[in-house]
């Protein structure tokens, strides 16, 4: 066993602990989304709350360890090293910039809501597009990260895989987003 290899062994580890933390923060999300009272939403938002502490010591130790592999083996040049620091970078900003806001005002709106069935605000907070198109691409965007650390492609690939994981996370979010058949027609008055 030599450094390196005990460097990985963190690395991964600390890719599974965000990648898990965000797929916690997704089923939260589903179960928010479906909700219909303050109670049965609370708990799913306090979970959102605490899974949330686990992803700036996940990032860290990414940089970090990943930062320790490239100047060992590999090159800051590389071009599904470099991807991956963009990736780690959007991953950074986008997390608190946009899930992280968009999820607080999510929290106001159920405390301002009380007890009792969630109003229309607290409801269509729980399906704000940019919080589900954050998380989505979030995750989708690790997905992409892992897939260029495995395959090494050129500069083409790794911009690719990064751009399609996005591009389709954020749909998958817009498509989560959306109120569910019989919720938009009860929504909508009929004429």
């Amino acid at each position: 066993m030599n450094t390196y290899h005990v460097v990985l062994y963190l690395h991964v580890l600390s890719l599974l602990v965000g990648f898990s933390a965000g797929i916690i923060v997704t089923v939260c999300l589903f179960r928010l989304r479906a909700a219909e009272t303050l109670e049965a939403a609370a708990p799913w938002g306090q979970l959102v709350g605490e899974a949330e502490k686990a992803f700036p010591v996940a990032i860290v130790c990414l940089f970090v360890t990943g930062a320790y592999m490239t100047s060992d083996v590999w090159t800051w040049d590389t071009p599904w090293v470099t991807t991956g620091i963009v990736g780690l970078a959007i991953l950074a900003l986008q997390g608190p910039l946009v899930a992280g806001r968009r999820g607080a005002a999510a929290k106001r709106a159920l405390l301002a809501n009380g007890p009792g069935p969630l109003g229309a605000g607290a409801r269509r907070l729980a399906r704000d597009p940019a919080l589900w198109a954050a998380d989505l691409s979030n995750e989708a965007l690790v997905l992409a990260i892992i897939w260029n650390m495995t395959q090494k492609p050129g500069w083409g690939g790794a911009i690719a895989a990064l751009a399609v994981a996005y591009a389709v996370g954020v749909l998958l979010g817009l498509l989560c987003s959306r109120p569910a058949a019989a919720e938009a027609s009860t929504a909508t008055p009929a004429t």
